[in-house]
């Protein structure tokens, strides 16, 4: 794959948006409530329409062949989020098991939902392959990530101060999370192909007006979320951020490569993996009063990070690929 057809048409759209946004909040056009009200805009109508329109033109072979990514992308990052935990956890004796919480959440989960087809399309066109890896991993980040990070947090919480906490069904998180239209749409469409309906075609364009705004919109709003932010850059940061952007790619390609993956979707998936930490992570922080200063300073340092880490990545893969 060409590295500077990802660098032109991946990397600087990404960096000239985000630099736009990032300014326009450093001059006070918007604010971090703004950034929020756009993240909705994203989370619950133009990423769930760009998932849906685009699954529902998939065929049942597609699935089926997709069924190997969709075990990997679980096994794998569910194996970073638990790693990211423990190790925060257990070699930062000031840490408390809620901080290591949130550094799974932030340097555990890539940044799908926010960057996921303002990334992979340019690179890999705009297809139905795309569209579910997108929804394969924000689905493991978001119903399976999310839940699992926040009953950790609410276990360490309770156990330090004990009564702070409701008691609340284990399934609680789960069920809040699948009601998400980021998670459910993708989930019908899958159902669709499945039971065989025909999709109307033109039904899509008016599914697609709002998709469009997607992958800009989140973009944008990253760029005003961290000009909100304060920046302290310490160990665990870059710690954060290595266990983000060079443990969780490799781990997803180590194992796409024994399973013998299918070579696009395993380029796809890495790529996916190396993405920045997930924003839902710093908004959870935020919200807990937790890890917020050193979570923020690991987003920002993977960020700037990213513009490297992705087509290294996209050529590790594509060497290895060759070797095996």
């Amino acid at each position: 794959m060409n590295i500077s057809h990802v660098i032109l048409y991946a990397i600087v759209p990404i960096i000239v948006v985000m630099l736009a946004g990032y300014i326009s909040g450093k001059r006070g056009a918007f604010t971090g409530a703004d950034a929020k009200k756009f993240n909705k805009v994203v989370l619950d109508y133009a990423l769930p329409a760009a998932l849906f329109v685009s699954i529902v033109q998939a065929s049942r072979a597609d699935l089926v062949k997709d069924l190997k990514l969709t075990i990997i992308s679980t096994v794998g990052i569910m194996f970073c989020f638990m790693v990211v935990y423990y190790v925060f956890k257990y070699c930062f004796k000031k840490n408390t098991g809620a901080d290591a919480a949130v550094s799974a959440l932030i340097s555990g989960s890539p940044t799908i939902g926010f960057l996921g087809f303002a990334v992979l399309e340019p690179i890999f066109g705009t297809s139905p392959s795309v569209a579910l890896v997108v929804a394969i991993v924000g689905i493991v980040v978001n119903a399976i990530g999310i839940p699992v990070g926040l009953s950790l947090m609410n276990a360490s919480l309770e156990k330090q101060q004990p009564g702070s906490t409701q008691k609340e069904s284990a399934w609680k998180p789960v069920l809040h999370a699948l009601a998400q239209p980021v998670a459910w749409a993708p989930i019908l469409a899958v159902v669709w192909v499945v039971v065989g309906i025909p999709w109307p075609k033109e039904l899509s364009p008016s599914f697609n007006l709002i998709a469009k705004a997607n992958a800009s919109m989140a973009v944008f709003s990253a760029g005003i979320t961290l000009s909100a932010i304060k920046i302290a850059i310490n160990w665990q940061a870059v710690l954060g951020s290595i266990l983000k952007m060079i443990f969780m790619p490799a781990v997803v390609l180590i194992l796409g490569l024994l399973f013998h993956m299918d070579p696009l979707n395993l380029k796809m998936l890495v790529v996916a993996c190396a993405l920045p930490p997930a924003f839902s992570g710093i908004i959870i922080a935020d919200e807990y009063d937790t890890y917020v200063a050193t979570g923020t300073s690991s987003l920002t340092l993977s960020v700037i990070l990213f513009i490297g880490f992705c087509p290294l990545w996209i050529w590790l893969t594509d060497i290895a690929l060759q070797c095996f």
